[in-house]
């Protein structure tokens, strides 16, 4: 593993990732569910706030919580994913905030359609693309800039596209965006634009610097990379048995044990997981359950695991419908995004452990 810098732990300790323990919850209890705050998370008054919606529009309007509220709701449970999640195994090392693989959640998320509300505004003919701009303000890439980042006209449209203001039945905590956020399920966390101001319908693509210089797939400096989108399918297996402090390494006792996790794409619903106890070596199928919790959600899966004594690397991998597999390591790009490569658990079966 890479020598992290103090820039970099100053980065970990504002941000966090789910505890893989907590894979066992089908939703996420809100204080675990992942964290990825860009500049500072902003002090809002809820009663002077407004959404304001302008641009390509019939007639410019605002919306304050109680008027967003008296629309009709919606709710939809959905996965997120930080798009760097996993970048720190990727070598060279990327410097940026030091995911390992947690930085993920399941939500409950309610709130009004984004429809709904450019409806009520009127969309003009002449819009393509549909900013959001959160009240997060910070300086990247030399620039001082409001987090904003925007969609196509049509995805916006989606009938699960959400303006949020509850999270697992509650109000946004703070952290997670009040009093109001996107929510684009199946995309990676960046899209989710947090403690929403404005909504802008614009006449031509956006390209502010959260569009066109952050979130894309470059390689090298001078190529302008591909935009992320999606998140590409991924499994997490719960740690079994008992963690050693430092390492993290398991114990477990000789014998037969259920093994469980989570998958997710956000390209097409999952058709299957393996997993392994030899490093990849060989792998057997897990079985996996329906999809329960909706289309945009993790789903479980489980194997029978025959603990032989000695020290063994658990190994799972998803699959999706689109055909989409996990590779066994990610793919370096400058950012260190997009690495769904296969996790892996070190795992000492030793009688001790029982």
């Amino acid at each position: 593993m890479p020598e992290i810098s103090l820039a970099e732990l100053q980065l970990a300790a504002r941000n966090h990732g789910l505890p893989l323990e907590v894979l066992r919850e089908p939703v996420t209890p809100v204080g675990l569910h992942y964290l990825l705050v860009h500049y500072d998370i902003p002090a809002v008054d809820p009663a002077s706030w407004r959404l304001t919606v302008d641009g390509e529009v019939e007639s410019r309007r605002t919306f304050d919580l109680e008027a967003l509220r008296a629309l009709p709701s919606h709710e939809v449970v959905a996965t997120m994913e930080c798009a760097g999640n996993g970048r720190v195994r990727l070598s060279p090392h990327v410097v940026s905030q030091p995911w390992l693989q947690e930085a993920v959640g399941t939500g409950r998320w309610r709130g009004v359609r984004v429809r709904d509300v450019l409806e009520a505004a009127g969309v003009a003919s002449s819009a393509v693309e549909v900013l959001f701009t959160g009240l997060d303000r910070g300086i990247e890439h030399g620039e001082e800039q409001l987090f904003a980042r925007s969609l196509p006209l049509e995805l916006a449209l989606d009938g699960d596209v959400l303006l949020a203001y509850d999270l697992n039945g509650a109000a946004l905590p703070p952290q997670h965006g009040f009093p109001l956020r996107l929510l684009v399920p199946g995309w990676y966390g960046m899209t989710n634009v947090k403690w929403l101001d404005r909504i802008t319908l614009l006449a031509e693509p956006f390209a502010g610097p959260q569009q066109v210089q952050s979130y894309r797939l470059r390689w090298t400096e001078d190529e302008a990379g591909e935009p992320l989108s999606r998140m590409l399918p991924r499994a997490l297996l719960v740690p079994p048995g008992i963690p050693e402090f430092m390492t993290r390494t398991r114990a477990v006792a000789p014998g037969r044990h259920l093994l469980e996790g989570r998958a997710w794409s956000g390209h097409a619903p999952i058709a299957a997981v393996d997993v392994s106890d030899d490093d990849g070596a060989t792998w057997w199928p897990a079985a996996v359950e329906p999809a329960e919790l909706g289309a945009h959600a993790w789903v479980r899966f489980t194997a029978e695991w025959n603990a032989e004594p000695g020290r063994r690397v658990l190994a799972c991998r998803a699959r999706d419908e689109s055909g989409l597999v996990q590779p066994d390591a990610g793919s370096w790009n400058l950012g260190g995004y997009a690495n769904n490569g296969v996790q892996r658990i070190v795992v000492e079966v030793t009688p001790q452990a029982g």
